[in-house]
C-alpha cells in the first residue's frame, strides 16, 4: 500500500508556511476569509502575520449520501443562500433532485446556526475595493470552495486570492479562473483524502473557531512577527 508522507505538522504550521508566500500581499492591507472549521486555523495564521483582519465565508459541502466526503455541490451564505451544484456528478451518482434539495436545505440551516454562533455581535470585515485571500486547510473536489469564491466576488474586492497549502492540480487550474492569482504550496498528483498531508489533522471545534476570532480582533494580541526570508 502507498503510504504518504505528510507535507504540514498541522493547520498552524500551514498557516505559516502559507503566509511567507502571502506576504507580498501585506501592504495591500489585505481581508483574510477562512472556511469553518478547518480553516479558521490556517487563516488565523495568515491573518496573524499578515496584520490583516479575520473574517468566514459561511459555506457547506452537499455529500453524496453513500459517501459523504464526496461533494456533490455546496451552500454558501455571503449575503444570500447560493448553491453551487456538480450537475455532471448528480447525474452520473444517479442522485434524485429531491434528495439535493433537502440535504441543500439541512446545510443552509447549519450555515444559520453558525453564523449565529461564530459571528454574533461581529463587525463583518468590508470586501468592496480591497484584497480578499479566501483561506482553507485544503481543497478536493473544489465544489465548496467554488461556492465560497462566488459569495465573495459577489461582494467586488479589488482583487480575490485563493490561498491553500494543499490541492490536486486539477482542482487548482479549474479554480484558478474564477480568482486573480491562486497560491497552493503543494499540488501532488496522487491526492485522496486531505488529512493525509497533515500529521495532525484533528478536527476543529466550534469553540476553537470562536477563540481563534475573538484572539484576531483582540486588541490584546501581540504584533506579528515577519517571518524571516
Amino acid at each position: 500500500m502507498f503510504m504518504r508522507e505528510a507535507l504540514f505538522a498541522d493547520r498552524t504550521e500551514a498557516g505559516r508556511r502559507l503566509a511567507e508566500r502571502l506576504l507580498r500581499f501585506k501592504s495591500e492591507r489585505p481581508v483574510v476569509l477562512a472556511l469553518p472549521r478547518g480553516g479558521v486555523p490556517v487563516g488565523f495564521e495568515v491573518a496573524r502575520i499578515l496584520d490583516a483582519p479575520l473574517d468566514l465565508v459561511l459555506v457547506r459541502k452537499i455529500g453524496a449520501p453513500f459517501q459523504p466526503e464526496l461533494a456533490l455541490g455546496a451552500v454558501v451564505d455571503g449575503g444570500r443562500a447560493e448553491t453551487v451544484l456538480n450537475e455532471e456528478l448528480i447525474r452520473e451518482c444517479q442522485i434524485p433532485e429531491s434528495w439535493v434539495a433537502e440535504e441543500s436545505a439541512r446545510q443552509l440551516e447549519e450555515i444559520e446556526r453558525r453564523r449565529r454562533l461564530y459571528l454574533a455581535g461581529r463587525t463583518r470585515a468590508p470586501l468592496e475595493g480591497q484584497t480578499a485571500i479566501v483561506v482553507d486547510d485544503g481543497i478536493a473536489t473544489g465544489a465548496t470552495m467554488e461556492a465560497a469564491l462566488h459569495a465573495t466576488r459577489r461582494a467586488n474586492p479589488k482583487r480575490l486570492v485563493l490561498a491553500v497549502p494543499v490541492a490536486p492540480p486539477d482542482t487548482v487550474e479549474r479554480l484558478r479562473s474564477q480568482v486573480d492569482e491562486v497560491v497552493c504550496l503543494a499540488a501532488p498528483r496522487l491526492f485522496g483524502a486531505i488529512g493525509a498531508f497533515y500529521e495532525d489533522f484533528r478536527q476543529v471545534s466550534d469553540e476553537e473557531v470562536v477563540d481563534l476570532l475573538r484572539r484576531a480582533t483582540s486588541s490584546e494580541e501581540e504584533p506579528a512577527a515577519t517571518p524571516a526570508s
